[in-house]
């Protein structure tokens, strides 16, 4: 298999209401999208919004289930400064704050935020992994 992610998609309860979200924090939906489905380019890999019930349908699982998913989504930034004003910005979308922006323990600065369907996104500044001319993370190899 090649190490390589093409989409991410999230199954979410209200589909129009996590396109408002997404839409507020200024994401431009993909015209490849459709009624039952949102795409949104981010970076190299596609980030997908689905009914719930209709991802597990698809998967032929069961859409029953809550609490802590064992993942978050991660937005990583240019300063701590950014960290702070992109958790503002999820919150002033319809986000929920989780954590605000605070120094951690390896050595960067990160908080969260919580999408309307609870979904945990990251938000932090690494100097450790810089940022390339187009904002994408760099690991070191």
């Amino acid at each position: 298999m090649k190490q390589t992610i093409s989409f991410v998609t999230l199954g979410v309860a209200d589909l129009e209401r996590s396109r408002r979200f997404y839409q507020a924090l200024g994401w431009q939906e993909s015209s490849g999208s459709q009624a039952e489905v949102a795409f949104f380019q981010v970076g190299s890999i596609a980030f997908a919004l689905f009914g719930r019930e209709s991802l597990a349908d698809d998967a032929n699982i069961s859409p029953e289930g809550a609490g802590f998913p064992g993942f978050s989504l991660a937005h990583n930034v240019a300063s701590e400064k950014e960290v702070d004003a992109t958790l503002l910005e999820a919150v002033s979308a319809g986000g929920k704050l989780i954590r605000s922006g605070e120094k951690a323990a390896w050595g960067g600065f990160r908080g969260y935020f919580a999408d309307p369907d609870g979904f945990l996104w990251e938000v932090c500044f690494n100097p450790f992994f810089p940022l390339d001319q187009h904002g994408f993370v760099q690991l070191p190899t």
